[in-house]
């Protein structure tokens, strides 16, 4: 399992970092497959992780202090290797445009990524992007760079953290990037998912993938959610909001959001294709977050970040042309398709790999109840 690491540069603020903030190793709870759930129709990768594309990292750093702050980073590396001076193919889209996203305008006029993607709480985007800059005119190459596109999301935790404190600090981010590694990705109440909500219950990280058969392209695609938003759950199918009495507008439950909230997705594929097709892909991604309940209120900020690992492009290039490999507008429908279902289920495995957590103001989030799940889940297979 390779880690990414920064220069040294940066290792006093690691140490800094690891002095004075709490680590919250959060117990184990279940991912959804292991509730007998299997959404979709195409097959996840080993990892059913966004991991499963190959080369990208994911890191988190939990900001977990005193009775008030539960916060934190969460950070996604494209690639291993210098990610300025290699960028990826990237696009983005804008769901619903509530929401304080850093570095989107040029992502879309470029249609590149030459940072790491972050996401964190809204008012420490200021934080993140300091935090990546500064990182990546540290990285051994970059002596002459004079601009720098940080790529940052963020939903707002200030139900349960006490975002107006601004705890949160470039040292934290920076932790995140440099502890990001491929394989199994932490899910749930950590990271930049530590203090969000989910639909009436406790939200946070999840991440899910699904491999196209060989005679599609045998394409990777993978998915990781910040899930902080509300709606109506429903799990492949299951009207879990409705069963469990938990929807909008104050029908029937107390603990029922209003709806409000946001969710940010990253979509990753070896697939090669191009940036206008990438932000097509986006754009499916929104159709898995319809599926688990959203209906995108007002106050919710939902975007979504994809690239591909392929035809990386370089910063300085000698060649005025190049040539390169793209996947045809008639062979993307299976890649949208995998992005529906892998966003879709990340949102699954955000709720049910969170913990019950409490912060501020006595303020609680409880953990989906697995065994209301079960139930549900074994009433409709009957």
């Amino acid at each position: 399992m390779r880690r990414l690491v920064s220069s040294s540069t940066f290792l006093g603020l690691i140490l800094i970092a690891s002095a004075f903030a709490i680590a919250v190793e959060p117990s184990h709870r279940p991912r959804i497959r292991e509730l007998g759930v299997e959404p979709g129709v195409l097959p996840p990768g080993p990892l059913n992780a966004i991991t499963d594309v190959a080369g990208v990292g994911v890191g988190h750093h939990t900001l977990v202090e005193g009775e008030s702050v539960r916060t934190g980073v969460t950070a996604v590396l494209p690639h291993a290797g210098n990610l300025f001076q290699r960028k990826v193919p990237a696009a983005v889209y804008v769901g619903n445009g509530f929401g304080k996203a850093a570095g989107f305008l040029q992502v879309r006029e470029l249609g590149q990524i030459e940072t790491p993607i972050v996401l964190t709480n809204t008012l420490s985007v200021g934080a993140a992007v300091e935090a990546v800059v500064g990182w990546t005119l540290a990285q051994p190459g970059n002596e002459e760079v004079r601009s720098v596109n940080a790529v940052i999301g963020e939903t707002n935790d200030g139900f349960l953290n006490d975002i107006r404190g601004m705890h949160l600090k470039e040292e934290h981010v920076v932790v995140a990037i440099t502890t990001a590694k491929e394989g199994t990705v932490a899910e749930g109440s950590v990271g930049a998912g530590t203090g969000t909500r989910a639909f009436c219950w406790k939200g946070g990280i999840g991440t899910s993938s699904r491999v196209l058969p060989a005679d599609r392209g045998g394409y990777t695609v993978g998915a990781l959610v910040q899930s902080n938003f509300g709606g109506i759950l429903t799990i492949d199918g299951v009207p879990v909001g409705e069963e469990l009495g938990c929807f909008p507008f104050g029908l029937t439950a107390e603990m029922a959001p209003d709806g409000d909230g946001s969710c940010m997705i990253v979509v990753a594929t070896d697939a090669p294709l191009s940036a206008r097709n990438l932000e097509r892909v986006a754009r499916r991604a929104m159709l898995g977050l319809a599926r688990t309940g959203s209906y995108a209120s007002n106050g919710s900020g939902d975007f979504v970040i994809a690239f591909s690992t392929r035809n990386l492009e370089p910063h300085a290039p000698e060649d005025r042309e190049r040539s390169i490999t793209v996947v045809d507008n008639d062979h993307v429908s299976p890649l949208f398709l995998a992005a529906v279902e892998a966003v879709e289920e990340a949102v699954y495995n955000s709720l049910t790999a969170a913990t019950t957590v409490t912060g501020r103001d006595g303020h609680r989030a409880e953990a989906i109840p697995l065994e209301d799940l079960r139930r549900l889940f074994d009433d409709a297979s009957d």
